[in-house]
């Protein structure tokens, strides 16, 4: 494998060499010997005696067939891939255009026992401007979620609300497939929730993002790459799971090529009861009460994720692939609240409990057209893109007090989103490339908030108008950008230009507010690579990003589950910019992989969260209890720097480990609405830790431990979270199946503690999103051997770079 491998390399690194004026082509085609049927991604290698080095080389299309230019000469052809023996044809002449013919490869079993162990292991690709993160066998995650899956990504973090960071910071940009998604849908925290861990192939995380990439998201981009394979014939998996939090869900995937098409479908269904907690304790500076609340959480998730696509080869350069999606969520929340109030003595002077069932029904529809045609030089493309997606989210709930139905409430979104997107590449001479492309998002957002109160006179439930109101936002964005990398030796480079206009629109008909916002920046990017050796490099990245604020925080709806402590908007939060450093280095030797990065960024008008004391109180058992109202708004300016690294150990078949380390600082500058200095510094970081071992009869054991540190903010202080996951497996019925036992935060310990400070109170809370949960898997897959896995069969850590 290491011999295919370094092969491989050697064929990459080489491929752009010099060529002579002479130039010629070798066709053929790449065969199993036993199926008859065509190799996909086979490598041709084209070795030169007289320079004692591989002068260039190439792959195989869909069909098993390369056309590839080569410098006249004499060479040893060398044909391979992996899982199969390689076979060399010596002292081919290629003074002139050849037809080497059909080349034949047989299985090699040494081989493809090899690959069946490389093919469990989750891998990283190391790439110019990402990293590219291969889900692999993760027994941890089998049967949960995306968001399970992102959990276990280095560099990446999901806090117990199931909000995603990268390197600390929240501001994520997540694709699918490169691209916005219904996949994600109006809120991306329940939708990667409800999404099955076994429909993700890899995820990339950018922390550099090269200007082909969306502007919007300061802290970097994740992108989810859903599985779909290409194997001929029919092919599937699926997965069946049940657990305890009681869960339940089935989840597949199914492909089926012939000739021209390739028809591929990816399904899930699960039934997750999600019991969670929360503690609040408040203290007024200038009486000296205080109020208790404790909330229990009682949630039932049921979702339903389709996606259904056909590929169709028109001719040997050029494919079109139409695809639908289609989700269906309905959500069904209990929250009861429970009121203790208190004096200054801490005498209990009040009580009252809150119930708010609520309902919410989602539906996602996308409709998604790809057309890509590829000319005669490799490398040199146009892809034209469409999709359309029409989201709706409804919640309904009542608000309960002490018995008695007081208050309904409705949240009725919809939403509708048009990408439009094109993208030219074109290669120049050997080892250049230009890129340039056009991308269109054009998103509008209704959302009225309709409050009914109970009129205890009549007995009828009447709008508040005071707090019911329509949103109506729309935000489209127009980008071109442009690209150009190359390589010089052991040095490459990629440099970018992108422009971005936006146009929000926010109106709210009910309150006659009106605004307009229209705004373009230039957001230039820059990715250096320098190759120390084989095995070892240096990376500079530097990237200009924005973060738009979100419908939700612009949305000046309160939010009504507590009466005295309430979530609104801000209409009008302004975008924040923000200029990223990165320096990395990458360094493989022996069993042994290291990766480290150093990392600065300067953001101006940042978002922060902010409790402040409204001036109002509301009537508790006969007392005036002021309301606290939390909102967003924009600082003046942050810095943040920080550095991780991440080590990876694979000192046996039967054993690897990695461990992923991520410090991080940051200070920011500004005031809030009142004039209160909210400047703060704030030093945290975070660790995760994950094991495999192969322990008798080959029973997998997999554990990851996540710690993440205590930070702060101008108000909050949070203390460390740590978490533990374990898993089991074991493979079935000649590894056509596996069984798989895993169980999410063994100790019960993922809970947010965290103390606020503000000017006229403290308060302390604690708060569990999810409680510890079990859950068994069975996976069958037919005519999907891991043998057949064999595009995916990395040694370790593959350190790949991109002009």
């Amino acid at each position: 494998m290491t011999k295919h491998l370094f092969t491989f390399i050697c064929i990459v690194l080489f491929s752009y060499s010099s060529f002579s004026q002479n130039e010629v082509r070798a066709t053929g085609q790449i065969i199993e010997q036993e199926t008859q049927q065509p190799l996909e991604y086979a490598t041709v290698g084209f070795f030169s005696k007289k320079e004692n080095k591989i002068i260039t080389g190439g792959i195989t299309d869909q069909k098993g067939n390369f056309n590839i230019p080569v410098p006249a000469g004499i060479y040893d052809v060398s044909v391979e891939f992996i899982g199969f023996g390689k076979k060399t044809l010596p002292d081919v002449d290629l003074t002139k255009n050849k037809d080497i013919g059909v080349v034949y490869l047989a299985e090699d079993a040494e081989a493809l026992d090899e690959v069946e162990v490389i093919a469990e292991r989750t891998t990283v690709e190391i790439k110019l401007d990402k990293k590219i993160y291969n889900v692999g066998k993760d027994l941890t995650v089998r049967g949960g979620t995306v968001s399970d899956v992102l959990d276990n990504v280095p560099s990446v973090s999901v806090d117990v609300e199931g909000n995603v960071s990268l390197r600390g910071q929240d501001n994520v940009r997540i694709l699918i497939n490169g691209k916005p998604s219904g996949l994600v849908g109006l809120n991306s925290t329940d939708a990667l929730r409800q999404l099955p861990a076994e429909s993700i192939e890899k995820v990339e995380v950018i922390t550099s993002p090269s200007a082909r990439y969306d502007s919007e998201g300061t802290a970097g981009i994740l992108n989810i790459i859903l599985r779909r394979s290409k194997l001929q014939g029919l092919n599937g998996a699926v997965t069946v799971n049940a657990g305890y939090n009681p869960s339940a869900g089935i989840s597949g995937n199914l492909n089926y090529r012939t000739g021209n098409f390739n028809i591929f479908n990816t399904t899930g269904y699960s039934y997750r009861e999600i019991p969670g907690n929360s503690f609040t304790n408040t203290t007024y500076k200038s009486t000296g009460n205080s109020l208790e609340e404790t909330r229990e959480f009682d949630r039932v998730r049921k979702g339903l994720n389709t996606n259904f696509g056909v590929e169709w080869y028109i001719n040997d350069s050029a494919s079109l692939t139409t695809s639908f999606f289609y989700r269906d969520s309905n959500n069904e929340s209990n929250t009861t609240n429970t009121l203790l109030q208190f004096d200054n003595n801490h005498v209990l002077t009040g009580e009252s409990l809150r119930f708010d069932p609520e309902l919410e029904d989602d539906k996602t529809i996308q409709y998604s057209t790809n057309f890509t045609k590829n000319f005669e030089t490799s490398g040199h493309k146009l892809t034209v893109d469409f999709q359309y997606e029409d989201s709706s989210e409804d919640e309904n709930s009542l608000v309960a007090i002490d018995g008695l139905t007081s208050e309904k409430v409705a949240t009725l979104e919809d939403q509708s989103r048009i990408l439009l997107q094109s993208d030219y590449v074109l290669p120049i001479g050997e080892n250049s490339q230009f890129e340039l492309g056009y991308r269109g998002n054009f998103n509008t957002l209704s959302t009225d908030y309709i409050v009914e109160i109970l009129d205890e006179d009549t007995n009828q439930f009447l709008i508040n108008n005071s707090l019911s109101n329509l949103l109506n936002y729309k935000e489209y964005v127009n980008a071109v950008y442009t690209q150009y990398g190359s390589k010089h030796g052991k040095f490459s480079y990629l440099l970018g230009l992108r422009v971005e206009n936006t146009q929000v629109t926010i109106d709210q008909p009910t309150s006659g507010d009106f605004s307009k916002k229209n705004y373009t920046g230039l957001f230039p990017t820059i990715n250096l690579n320098y190759e120390l050796s084989d095995s070892e490099s240096l990376t500079l990245g530097y990237s200009r990003r924005l973060r738009r604020p979100r419908s939700r925080f612009i949305n000046p709806f309160p939010s009504r589950s507590s009466v005295t402590s309430i979530f609104q908007g801000n209409p009008d939060l302004n975008p924040s910019y923000s200029g990223s450093y990165d320096l990395g280095y990458i360094n493989r030797f022996g069993k042994i992989t290291f990766n480290t990065s150093a990392y600065y960024q300067h953001a101006t008008d940042v978002f922060n969260f902010v409790s402040f004391d409204t001036g109002n109180t509301v009537n508790v058992n006969g007392q005036d209890v002021p309301v606290i109202q939390r909102t967003p708004i924009n600082l003046a300016s942050e810095d943040r720097y920080g550095f991780e690294f991440t080590l990876t150990y694979r000192p046996s078949r039967k054993f690897n480990t990695s461990a992923n380390f991520n410090f991080f600082k940051s200070k920011s500058e500004g005031v809030d609405p009142n004039g209160v200095d909210l400047g703060n510094e704030n030093t945290s970081w975070f660790a995760r830790l994950n094991s495999k071992y192969t322990l008798p009869a080959n029973i997998e054991w997999q554990t990851s431990m996540n710690y993440r540190g205590p930070r702060e903010d101008a108000q909050n202080k949070s203390k460390g979270v740590f978490s533990t996951n374990m898993a089991f497996s074991k493979d079935l019925f000649n590894e056509k199946a596996s069984i798989a036992f895993n169980v999410s935060d063994l100790f019960n310990s993922r809970k947010r503690i965290m103390d606020t400070n503000a000017e006229t109170f403290t308060s302390s809370s604690e708060f569990q999103w999810r409680e510890r949960s079990f859950n068994l898997s069975f996976t069958y897959r037919f005519n999907q051997k891991k043998k057949q896995q064999r595009g995916r069969g990395n040694d370790g850590e593959d350190i790949e770079f991109e002009g």
